[in-house]
């Protein structure tokens, strides 16, 4: 028997245990790493998660994901859960405003971009001018934009009237990037043009989980070798240039060849202490915008909502959860966040009646509010986003609002952690791990 001993495989800290921290850590698990994951709250999933609203479990947002999403759709593919997501079989958006018919947006079967072509041309929110004119910025939306334009004078530039940006430009942008478009980049807003409506023809197709996300953070949890939850991080240990270990709150350390901090840039400054010293730079730029969702439990269903979005309202899209359950999404939500949970159940009540007719004679049976104040970063024009790679080897970052490329979005978080695990991949595997060898034949009989 080969009595050699065994390179134990490397101990990798991951410190975050939303969707960034949860990519990395299953992906390096799966290369062979030990992963331990360590979160200080009681919660896995981060912005992705679950709880118990008056015994119903519920999502803390309504989040959705388009088939342009590959590496968030690949994840869950890994963890067993694609069934659980329900996508259209193409692209349709019904769009309700309180006065006139319900309007329709929708992909045709053409190649892309031609898709979409016939079924702007019969959206009844828009008249013939101002569709001539979305089209004609859709085609300008492809060419280079310089830093520091922000969507708003972009779209003035391009000679998009209120009407374009009341029903075509806001009800898709604002909720994607989760701020008005006065304050978000250019490049930002029209990569998600660019992404969802101008690449393949499903791109934009819309999807859900129709299992709490919460199901998604307790499956790649349970791939990892180890989960500490409700345990702060406090600071790191560096020895020689390398991170050896994490402190948590009260003193423990854990060892590790490696670390991950999948935190949010307060966070990851707040940890570092000095972040300049690990080639981090730019933190205390980044701002943040509120997501407010409010969960509406009514006596019956309004007949053929699946969802929708809609105009003139601060509700921009609701969404059918259940018998009689809907949920509304209040994206870039600054003057709502702070409202009573009363104000905001009634304030939707009060919105989707007026708008959505099989709802005036429903019982509003019960109403429950989420909010996040922090939920997003915000892309303002020129914000430098940093990427995975730290000035430590052995010491990755991620998050949703690292430099993916993407907005604040699963895809995002998913993507960046990812990219952490990458980097670590390849620097684990020029460093041996630094935890005691293991006899195989001690393993061995031990197992026996």
């Amino acid at each position: 028997m080969d009595r050699r001993p065994v390179t134990p495989a490397p101990v990798v800290a991951v410190v975050g245990a939303g969707l960034a921290g949860l990519a990395a850590g299953v992906e390096l698990q799966r290369r062979g790493a030990r992963v331990t994951l360590i979160e200080r709250s009681r919660l896995l999933g981060g912005k992705a998660t679950s709880f118990v609203v008056d015994g119903v479990e519920v999502d803390n947002g309504q989040h959705v994901v388009l088939r342009c999403c590959t590496e968030f759709l690949d994840f869950v593919d890994t963890l067993g859960l694609a069934d659980s997501l329900r996508f259209q079989s193409r692209f349709v958006v019904t769009v309700l405003a309180r006065e006139g018919r319900p309007a329709r947006l929708s992909a045709a079967p053409l190649p892309a971009p031609l898709h979409l072509a016939l079924g702007f041309a019969g959206y009844r929110h828009l008249g013939i001018a101002d569709k001539l004119r979305v089209a004609r910025a859709l085609v300008a939306a492809r060419r280079p934009v310089p830093d520091g334009v922000d969507m708003a004078t972009w779209l003035r530039m391009n000679k998009q009237s209120r009407a374009a940006r009341r029903a075509f430009w806001d009800p898709f942008l604002v909720p994607a990037l989760n701020a008005s478009l006065e304050d978000v980049s250019a490049g930002d807003a029209l990569f998600v043009i660019r992404t969802a409506f101008l690449g393949k023809r499903d791109a934009a197709c819309i999807g859900y989980s129709t299992t709490p996300l919460a199901r998604i953070a307790e499956l790649a949890a349970k791939q990892l070798e180890s989960v500490r939850l409700r345990s702060a991080v406090t600071n790191l240990h560096i020895e020689q240039g390398r991170v050896v270990a994490v402190q948590l709150e009260g003193g423990e350390r854990i060892a590790c060849d490696a670390c991950v901090l999948a935190v949010p840039p307060r966070r990851l400054a707040a940890i570092l202490d000095t972040p300049e010293r690990y080639g981090v730079t730019g933190l205390g730029v980044f701002r943040t915008t509120p997501i407010v969702d409010v969960h509406l439990w009514y006596d019956r269903s309004p007949r053929g909502l699946d969802f929708a979005a809609l105009l003139d309202s601060p509700v921009q899209w609701v969404f059918a959860k259940g018998q009689g359950y809907l949920c509304c999404s209040l994206s870039a939500a600054g003057d709502l966040v702070s409202r009573p949970e009363r104000a905001l159940v009634d304030l939707c009540d009060a919105e989707l009646r007026a708008i959505i007719p099989g709802l005036r004679t429903a019982t509003l049976l019960r109403g429950a509010a989420t909010r996040d104040p922090e939920a997003t970063f915000l892309p303002a024009p020129g914000l430098q986003r940093p990427g995975a790679v730290t000035g430590i080897a052995n010491l990755a970052i991620a998050g949703a609002w690292t430099d993916t490329g993407w907005p604040a979005t699963m895809e995002s978080a998913v993507r960046s952690g990812r990219a952490a695990a990458a980097h670590l991949r390849a620097e684990l595997a020029r460093r041996p791990s630094s935890a005691p060898a293991r006899d195989t034949d001690r393993e061995v009989a031990h197992a026996i």
